[in-house]
């Protein structure tokens, strides 16, 4: 709910997930909590003991179900373009599983510098350090302490789960409305400043 609009494709992917195994998943509601890990959502649909096989049914059907419904998130594109003119890095830091993350930006058109996945909330500065990021971008409270973590400025846009004062109660640096904010903010940024370092924008 960063760069991209997952909220179609995984609502799909989800209906094929229960149409496949006959338990009932309120697709609805699930697309409300997106952000966390995947097997954070099943464990309300799925016994314990299946979360595993559940998962790797869910990855195994996304490409199919979620890749062609899901749509850039408006502003996405320039944002990525911004980084860039500021002699910046784009890296793509997500909880999704990477490959999938990767087609969706592939089927989009939006070239990153890098993509890693798997890595939610506090873990995510792991990658955020590795590339020197200075200034991350996401969605979601888990992005602000992943920021945190990592000592990178946290800019939240408020177009996930999480509404703006959230944002700001976790401890973002800074909250847009959404991306299409994020150049002009960038360029104030950068005023008097000549290394950008990494600045790490989450797909997830």
């Amino acid at each position: 709910m960063t760069l991209i609009d997952s909220r179609p494709g995984i609502k799909a992917t989800y209906e094929a997930l229960s149409a496949r195994t006959g338990a009932y998943i309120d697709v609805d509601l699930a697309i409300t909590r997106l952000g966390p890990p995947l097997e954070q959502e099943l464990v309300h649909w799925f016994p314990d003991e299946r979360i595993e096989e559940m998962g790797e049914l869910y990855r195994e059907l996304y490409p199919e179900y979620a890749i062609g419904p899901t749509p850039a998130m408006t502003g996405a594109r320039e944002a990525i373009e911004a980084v860039r003119r500021a002699g910046g890095r784009a890296i793509v830091v997500t909880a999704k599983h990477e490959p999938n993350a990767k087609l969706h930006l592939s089927h989009l058109g939006i070239e990153a510098d890098a993509v890693i996945g798997w890595l939610w909330a506090e873990a995510k500065a792991e990658a955020l350090r590795e590339y020197g990021a200075t200034v991350y971008v996401g969605d979601h409270t888990g992005d602000v302490r992943g920021a945190r973590t990592a000592g990178a400025l946290s800019v939240a846009v408020a177009t996930g789960p999480c509404a703006a004062d959230e944002l700001l109660t976790a401890g973002a640096d800074v909250v847009l409305d959404d991306l299409t904010a994020f150049p002009a903010w960038l360029t104030g940024h950068m005023d008097g400043r000549t290394d950008m370092g990494g600045c790490t924008a989450t797909a997830g």
